[in-house]
């Protein structure tokens, strides 16, 4: 079976999802298709009972697809720019230190917090496995995924300061994840450079500041290019090429592909730049491009996360790990926003409860599978793997379905409508 047949397998499954969601369930996408998918698994393997051929053919689909590949590799720089095109950098500059200590230090605190938890859970459990080993789970459970989050957010009507501050984070925090994922990944095989003060800095020197200046410079090329001409069809064509042409760029020079992006995108989805670079048919023609493979790519992303558990060891003490596990990620989240929270709360006027929402509205998604299907079988593979999975739909189905709640709950709702409607009528 070919790359094309897979793909138009994929596609016809995410439309036909999406459709049930859109026409039956009527829930976030994100979360719509992800809970279908699932549904839809878990129906192939009732039915595999009688006949199992269905179960076959989606486990052969399945295992012709390296899912960290497509992910990291292909699909996340086009994610990762869409939804930094439509980010507001003016809401984002206004929040960028703590922003910049959330996908910095947050992470960092949380990989080691969660990385502690585990390692002492999974010895309760009677699991041995190495601390370090649980330092990559950690590393790889902590970054918000952006994918999940963008969609889910605006749905539940967040207060906007609280909105830029929970996107600006997981648009740059799943770059700085990967970093500190790879850099665990090096110390846990035994590489020299991994275990070096040097090596460690030089890995982040050349993946985060690299990626970020190539993202300058592609942002800038493309804003150049775009405010010489006015052909919204030969402007849309530029910015798929910054993308497709910068991933294959950041891959040659092995910096961050995703940082690159998120750097690009905020740059050309700046309101002064769009008035200088583009007429309004062509942001009009650019935006709706974006969006439509936005969703194209999310609604077959989020196929793929529930067509996933067919590749799961279903251990029950493995179950019971990723189950215990739910609660520690979330604590561990909440103790590594308390510090950043606390520093910039009376500067930058927070809103209430902030720590509490942007630890439930921190969602885990795509990126956490991804970077776990990355680990080798001594680094316990299964195990984390099935934990992950475990904390990933938790975190889309229940935290996603129930974040709207929490913000209305909390009064920040008709706070910010409120606002909004008075700012309208101004």
């Amino acid at each position: 079976m070919d790359y094309f047949v897979i793909t138009s397998i994929l596609v016809f499954l995410s439309a036909v999802f999406g459709y049930i969601n859109l026409r039956f369930f009527k829930l976030p996408n994100t979360i719509g298709l992800t809970l279908i998918t699932i549904l839809f698994t878990l129906a192939v393997f009732a039915l595999s009972y009688f006949d199992a051929t269905l179960l076959e053919a989606e486990r052969f689909i399945i295992s012709q697809i390296d899912f960290k590949v497509v992910l990291l590799d292909i699909m996340l720089s086009f994610l990762l720019f869409a939804g930094a095109l439509h980010t507001d950098l003016q809401k984002l500059r206004e929040q960028r230190w703590p922003v910049l200590v959330f996908a910095t230090f947050g992470v960092l605190v949380s990989t080691f917090l969660v990385g502690t938890a585990v390692f002492y859970l999974l010895m309760v459990l009677g699991l041995e496995v190495a601390y370090i080993h649980c330092l990559l789970f950690g590393a790889l459970i902590s970054p918000t995924d952006p994918i999940a989050v963008l969609g889910i957010l605006k749905k539940a009507g967040a207060p906007k300061k609280l909105e830029i501050k929970i996107v600006g984070e997981s648009l740059f925090n799943d770059g700085v994840g990967v970093v500190i994922f790879l850099t665990i990944f090096g110390m846990a095989n035994g590489s020299e450079s991994g275990f070096s003060l040097a090596g460690i800095l030089e890995l982040f020197g050349v993946e985060v500041f690299g990626g970020l200046l190539l993202g300058l410079l592609l942002g800038w090329l493309t804003y150049y290019f775009l405010k010489k001409i006015d052909d919204y069809n030969i402007e849309v064509i530029i910015t798929l090429a910054t993308v497709m042409t910068g991933t294959m760029i950041a891959t040659h020079l092995h910096v961050s592909a995703p940082l690159a992006m998120v750097v690009a995108g905020l740059m050309l989805g700046g309101n002064k730049t769009r008035e200088r670079a583009m007429s309004k048919l062509t942001e009009d023609y650019v935006d709706k491009f974006w969006e439509l493979v936005d969703i194209l790519l999310n609604t077959i992303l989020f196929v793929l996360i529930g067509m996933e558990m067919l590749v799961l060891e279903f251990n029950t003490v493995y179950i019971y790990a990723g189950l215990l596990a739910i609660p520690i990620a979330l604590l561990c989240r909440y103790l590594s926003l308390m510090v950043p929270v606390k520093l910039f709360q009376k500067r930058l006027d927070f809103v209430p409860n902030t720590t509490l929402i942007m630890t439930w509205g921190g969602l885990r998604g795509a990126i956490s599978i991804a970077l776990a299907l990355g680990l080798t079988q001594s680094m316990g593979r299964d195990l984390f793997l099935v934990m992950t999975y475990i904390i990933v739909i938790f975190s889309i189905l229940v935290q996603g379905l129930t974040v709207e709640k929490l913000i209305t709950k909390l009064k920040l709702k008709p706070i910010e409508n409120a606002w909004t409607s008075n700012k309208t009528r101004r």
